[in-house]
């Protein structure tokens, strides 16, 4: 204590605040301060701001999966559980209580986009990156150097294959295309559940290539289809002479059309296999999600770079995906890149206007978007079922027309549409005016110029059987190479010499099946989704910088039409691929004898309506329909075991069908 004293005693009195009076030197000091603190909040900008809340959700994103992954894998389980009741078994822990086993070996072919690509030579941009992952797995390149990113994953315009000092080739085995991204799956949940039953390496292959470049360039640049016919052909030499069970998804089932053509024709345009190789090799051919006739989808791709999903986008953020932003434009880098794609090409609406439909019918006229409700018989014929029907009357959609500039041209009767033809417009030199300072990025539209681009919009309307031409105009360097690969029309005599070319062999209306009738085609897609058929566009009012039409997304706002959203027509499928293309074949086109399908190739149409996770913890759901969520859909993967365990189509039960799509097919006047 006398020591604590003394301290006090011993310290100065300090003087009040009153008594202080504050010198000049005082106040230009906290004027500093004041003026210094002030720049420092001026300094804290947009980017800042910006920056800071993507850090923020990293640092909550990694922190909740860093829970997640540091949890017992039991606890997600109890909660899902806990919640929705329990979860009834996988497939092949079902179907192996059974007593199925290991049979006939699969081969998975994967499609567009799902598989992974990898970097074996590039450009000094991408150095450190030998072998990684340019598509597929994390996608951190694209964020690290975009540009860079662009100029490695695009082929050469000219041939469309590599470009020079570039190399990029498909990862191998079941991880090429199992999963899409970290936690993103596509065939990892097939793949386990036919481990299950006993199938492991030996017995599944994963028939990966470039889905980049043309059916037939993958033969002349890697020898995709030689290693395919190798691989299924060792696969039933080592199993005991068991035929193969094909599992093709999306585009690889055109890729694999194409390749049961190539495998039967002789070299060195094909394989050389013989008339019988098929008949021999395969058991069944299990389609998912099939464009076989093509999906609009692909013409708004190649024509815009956009679709639904891109346009509503840009309707939230008005001039983002149109701007510069960071020295990109968005979608001019992406057309850029997508247009020297042969693949994407394959996809185009196939069969012109006998297929799809012309200006004032379409095989699916009178298609209701609304959920289906139970009818009851006794008011079938009531007043309130003539008003609805007067209703349906009033929102009749030309589906017909998948092309349509202005609104009111979609539904206008095709007598009072006043056109006038592009194709001999004269296209100009000059895109943006002079005053105008524009990035580069290739486009064809750049040698349009404003006349060829008003010349487009004048015609007012294009079908299926106009789009051949309208792509042609846009983009004419894209349309020769695509023309020298694929085929879109209607074979009137498929014994012509002509459709032993190549570019015929992935159009099912311009080829046929093999000669293999104890072989099966099932065409498996989920139904139920509103899915993108026709669109309304307008010319682009940023036109002068960039891709001169976008989707109308102001069409339709206000009214209540479910099949009419943003400036989309919509209509039954799976999200991607309308019904039509994914079931007319197996519907009509091959059912029986047909003159496609001369061996009589048993064929069944297997639908599967999409239900959506009952909640966020059943991730993408058990009973999705959509294109790629349903390879996780149990029942699907309980047909595909069965078959690839020995059952039949008839043993599946037949058809299951749930859309109309057979209605539809009668719609179609093919000659069979």
């Amino acid at each position: 204590m006398p020591t604590i004293r003394r301290r006090k005693a011993s310290e100065p009195q300090k003087s009040s605040p009153e008594d202080r009076k504050p010198s000049d030197e005082d106040e230009k000091k906290e004027k500093s301060r004041k003026e210094v603190h002030e720049t420092k909040r001026k300094k804290w900008s947009c980017v800042d701001s910006c920056c800071w809340l993507i850090g923020c959700i990293c640092s909550i994103w990694w922190f909740l999966l860093f829970l997640y992954n540091a949890l017992p894998a039991s606890i997600p389980q109890y909660v899902t559980e806990a919640i929705t009741g329990p979860m009834p078994d996988p497939p092949g822990v079902k179907l192996q209580k059974e007593g199925l086993k290991v049979n006939h070996p699969v081969v998975f072919v994967p499609g567009i986009v799902t598989g992974g690509l990898e970097l074996w030579e590039g450009h000094q941009c991408a150095d450190g990156l030998f072998r990684k992952r340019l598509w597929g797995g994390t996608f951190g390149e694209v964020y690290k150097r975009p540009l860079c990113w662009v100029e490695h994953m695009s082929l050469n315009n000219e041939t469309g294959l590599d470009p020079s000092g570039i190399r990029i080739r498909p990862v191998t085995g079941l991880v090429a295309a199992d999963y899409f991204a970290p936690g993103y799956f596509v065939w990892a949940v097939l793949i386990a559940n036919l481990a299950r039953i006993g199938y492991e390496e030996k017995t599944m292959y994963m028939a990966a290539y470039d889905w980049r470049i043309s059916f037939q360039n993958t033969e002349v640049r890697d020898q995709s289809l030689c290693r395919i016919k190798s691989n299924i052909e060792l696969m039933v030499a080592t199993n005991g002479g068991k035929k193969v069970v094909v599992i093709p998804h999306s585009m690889g089932v055109l890729y694999f059309l194409h390749f049961m053509k190539w495998v039967e024709a002789p070299a060195p345009m094909g394989g050389g296999g013989g008339s019988d190789w098929c008949a021999r090799h395969i058991k069944a051919v299990m389609n998912i999600g099939g464009p076989f006739l093509g999906v609009p989808k692909a013409v708004a791709g190649l024509f815009s770079a956009e679709a639904r999903d891109v346009a509503f986008a840009r309707g939230l953020a008005t001039g983002v995906l149109d701007s510069d932003i960071f020295g990109l434009q968005t979608l001019e880098h992406i057309m850029r890149m997508t247009r020297t794609w042969d693949s994407t090409m394959s996809m185009i609406p196939k069969g012109g206007d006998t297929i799809w439909g012309g200006l004032d019918w379409a095989p699916e006229e009178g298609y209701d978007c609304t959920p289906k409700k139970q009818r009851n018989n006794d008011t079938h014929n009531g007043p309130g079922n003539q008003k609805e029907n007067m209703k349906t009357q009033s929102k009749r959609i030309n589906y017909g027309r998948i092309i349509s500039f202005g609104k009111d041209v979609a539904v206008l009767p095709s007598s009072q549409i006043e056109r006038v033809d592009f194709r001999d417009a004269v296209k100009g030199s000059e895109f943006a005016s002079p005053n105008v300072s524009c990035h580069d990025v290739w486009t064809e539209y750049h040698e349009m110029g404003w006349g060829g681009i008003q010349a487009v919009a004048d015609y007012k309307v294009y079908t299926a059987g106009s789009l051949l031409d309208l792509l042609q105009f846009v983009a004419p360097k894209m349309m020769q190479r695509g023309g020298a690969q694929f085929s879109y029309g209607i074979a009137d005599d498929l014994d012509d010499p002509k459709y032993q070319h190549y570019k015929y062999w992935s159009n099912p209306l311009e080829t046929k099946l093999p000669d293999a009738p104890d072989m099966e085609i099932y065409s498996t897609y989920g139904v139920g989704i509103p899915t993108e058929r026709s669109y309304v566009y307008k010319i682009s009012p940023n036109a002068e910088c960039h891709i001169p039409f976008h989707i109308d997304t102001s069409a339709g706002a206000g009214q209540d039409d479910n099949c009419f959203q943003g400036g989309v027509h919509l209509t039954n499928g799976d999200e991607t691929v309308p019904v039509l293309s994914a079931g007319f074949m197996c519907a009509k086109g091959w059912r029986g004898k047909t003159r496609f399908n001369p061996s009589g190739i048993r064929t069944y149409v297997r639908e599967y309506n999409h239900s959506p996770p009952a909640n966020l913890l059943e991730g993408r759901g058990t009973q999705s329909g959509a294109h790629v969520d349903i390879m996780g859909n149990f029942q699907l993967i309980e047909d595909i075991i069965r078959v690839a365990a020995g059952a039949t189509g008839e043993d599946l039960g037949g058809d299951q069908v749930h859309s109309d799509i057979f209605k539809w097919s009668e719609k179609i006047n093919l000659k069979l």
